[in-house]
């Protein structure tokens, strides 16, 4: 029996220097597991309830209240109980929580408990975590790694947030690691050239201040180039919009200050189109506001059968809206992030959701991070085949890769067949 004897939360800092919370979760054969929770920028409206303490400390972004609620009310009633399942745990901490969003606790709280659980069974088992979670082959995933940041991951002036280069011509997940490394620098060397800044934005890639969104496409592709790889074989172009920041409610437009350019959702469509058919991009994500729902299925007629269309603000990891994105037919492709819904176990049925609509899914970090590295185990454990956790700089994204790295080493080791992502596994057959 696997009894939980004591638990204590604590705040530390995430990589943005906010706030977080860290939870230390002990049984009663002295295993042990910790788990740190992430916090996003560009938020949907949505998503389980982050708990903040709104007060004078941290500007308002203190947690000790959510802490507070795992020290004590979540402490008194798991502590001396015994959970055989991380689903059971989780399906407790839902029950005793008792609200739709996790408002009550607060949706940090409970990923906290939950993902130190996790740790602490795997522990108990002498597993890893990937190994506790595995439903089926395990797949190391293909990584989209975002290389220059803009929207509200930079102060700079590009609209969209993340262009990312997506490696699924690699061979291995290690060589999709050499060869994110090697244009990373390339397009480091690119911007000085072209007298460019290179610092970095919230997730690591570069954010400096250029022409218009297309000329950072331009210089990423200009970089792949140059680290000696082919664009649209060995490389191609992902996108994350986050257009709900983009998007005006009162007038119903899209607002592009970068190119001075105000976009209705039809005419935004018609923008991703253009861009698809002049460079090698295989992924959108979040191309329109979270509640334009008309605006989603007519985007998913022009490009859902070309590219990957990815919903996060719009499904925030949640079943029912996700249910809901997929009887409207408006994407092909669902971004999972564990604090979005507040417990691994919700997480897993989302994931669940998307395979038996024959949907792609991508395990995805925040933009405050920490060195906690849970997401790795996660992906390769769920066999989806992607995940997005930043640039190849700053620790709280390659702390990630680095785990990536070790268990595709310790499946070598093992002798076992080992899978790596590719885009078979978005569900349809794009390229």
């Amino acid at each position: 029996m696997a009894i939980i004897q004591n638990i204590r939360a604590r705040q530390i800092l995430d990589s943005r220097g906010n706030p977080t919370i860290e939870v230390d979760l002990f049984l009663d054969n002295n295993a042990f597991g910790r788990g740190a929770v992430p916090s996003g920028a560009s938020t949907g409206t949505f998503e389980a309830l982050e708990l903040r303490d709104q007060g004078k400390s941290y500007f308002g972004k203190s947690v000790y209240k959510a802490i507070d609620n795992i020290n004590n009310t979540i402490s008194n009633n798991i502590c001396g109980m015994d959970f055989e399942t991380l689903k059971s745990l989780d399906d407790f901490l839902i029950a005793l929580d008792g609200t739709d969003n996790k408002s009550n606790f607060g949706a940090n709280a409970i990923l906290g408990v939950s993902i130190a659980f996790a740790y602490a069974l795997a522990d108990y088992k002498n597993i890893t975590l990937y190994q506790l979670l595995l439903k089926r082959n395990p797949v190391l995933p293909v990584p989209m790694m975002n290389i220059i940041n803009g929207g509200s991951h930079a102060d700079n002036n590009i609209d969209i947030q993340e262009f990312m280069i997506f490696p699924l011509g690699a061979e291995s997940f290690s060589h999709s690691i050499q060869m994110g490394v090697e244009v990373f620098h390339h397009l480091k060397n690119t911007l000085k050239i072209k007298n460019f800044q290179t610092a970095v934005g919230d997730e690591g890639g570069f954010a400096p201040n250029l022409h218009s969104n297309q000329h950072a496409i331009e210089i990423i592709l200009e970089s792949i180039n140059r680290a000696g790889y082919s664009v649209g074989k060995d490389i191609y172009i992902a996108l994350d919009v986050a257009a709900s920041e983009l998007y005006n409610s009162q007038d119903g437009l899209y607002n592009l200050q970068s190119e001075n350019k105000l976009f209705t959702s039809d005419e935004m469509i018609n923008y991703y189109n253009e861009l698809c058919n002049q460079f090698p991009i295989i992924s959108i994500e979040d191309g329109l506001d979270e509640e334009d729902w008309i605006g989603w299925k007519n985007l998913y007629d022009v490009l859902g059968k070309k590219i990957q269309l990815v919903g996060d603000d719009l499904t925030v990891t949640n079943p029912v809206r996700f249910q809901k994105a997929i009887n409207n037919k408006t994407i092909n492709s669902i971004l999972v992030k564990l604090n979005q819904i507040g417990t691994i176990t919700e997480a897993i049925d989302t994931i669940n959701m998307a395979h038996k609509a024959n949907m792609g899914a991508i395990i995805s970090h925040r933009s405050g991070e920490t060195e906690d590295t849970t997401i790795a185990d996660f992906a390769v454990a769920m066999g989806v085949g992607q995940i997005k956790t930043g640039s190849v700089s700053r620790s709280d994204r390659t702390s990630k890769y680095n785990q990536l790295i070790r268990i595709e080493e310790e499946l070598q080791s093992s002798s076992q067949n080992i899978l790596f992502g590719n885009i078979n596994y978005l569900g349809h057959n794009i390229l």
